[in-house]
């Protein structure tokens, strides 16, 4: 993996670190707990206010939510991975939930139309699209994997309408392998903390896998998730109640709450 340049850092902030080869140093460990203990202080208090409009409560990732359900099962996670693809999470587990039960596996779902595929995952984001590429996957998957999910980045991304940030989730939720999910929230928080510069998702990812401790890999997402949804929002943060804002440089904040 080529290195990643100097260039896609920000100038070192006065809580950053300069390594022997002049790039900054982000203090993870110290970042990643304060995450943690955030999320587990909203854990072990159910009824408290997770985002500071007076609404929402601590809840995993649904597709986290589904790996779980389903026991890790590798189709189910890819199948609700593809349906959470601009898709709130309620209508993630509520669609996942009646497609899985009508096609628990690629042998059924084969079976069924794509018209029937579509009216199952309706309200989906784009849930004809999505019909046809789960379609066309479950073929795939019996024709070349014997009806197995493959655990590879490369065949993974081979398949229809599956792209980084699918893969990454189904290597992570599915097969317990490391990866790197990156979405919106993962790649504003990075950039307005200032922990790296990049303009897509795949750009972030490519930064992160060098510069963020493997250990760390599996479980930025969701705790980046959550942490943008509710307290780091795009449009003038909570930066009052943030638990990162010794690391933050809060590029391109204008307005703060």
């Amino acid at each position: 993996m080529a290195r990643v340049s100097p260039s896609k850092l920000w100038p070192c902030a006065s809580w950053k670190k300069i390594d022997m080869g002049g790039k900054s140093v982000v203090p993870w460990d110290a970042i990643y707990a304060a995450l943690e203990k955030w999320r587990v202080s909203l854990g072990e208090n159910p009824q408290a206010e997770v985002s500071g409009d007076g609404g929402g409560q601590l809840r995993e990732p649904s597709v986290t939510t589904v790996a779980e359900h389903y026991r890790r099962n590798p189709w189910a996670v890819l199948a609700s991975t593809i349906l959470s693809l601009r898709t709130k999470d309620e209508v993630t587990l509520e669609t996942s939930k009646r497609l899985l039960e009508k096609a628990p596996g690629p042998q059924e779902l084969s079976a069924l139309s794509e018209e029937t595929i579509a009216r199952l995952i309706y309200p989906a984001g784009f849930y004809r699209t999505k019909a046809a590429s789960l379609k066309k996957i479950a073929a795939i998957l019996l024709e070349q994997y014997g009806g197995e999910v493959p655990a590879s980045m490369d065949a993974l991304l081979a398949l229809p309408g599956v792209g980084r940030k699918t893969a990454n989730l189904v290597l992570i939720e599915a097969f317990d392998l490391p990866g790197i999910c990156v979405d919106v929230h993962v790649r504003r928080i990075s950039n307005r903390a200032g922990w790296l510069r990049s303009k897509t998702p795949e750009e972030t990812e490519m930064i992160l896998r060098e510069i963020l401790p493997r250990k760390y890999w599996k479980g930025i997402n969701a705790l980046l998730v959550l942490y943008g949804q509710n307290l780091c929002r795009p449009v003038s943060p909570y930066c009052s109640r943030c638990v990162i804002q010794a690391w933050c440089e809060k590029n391109g904040v204008t307005k703060t709450r």
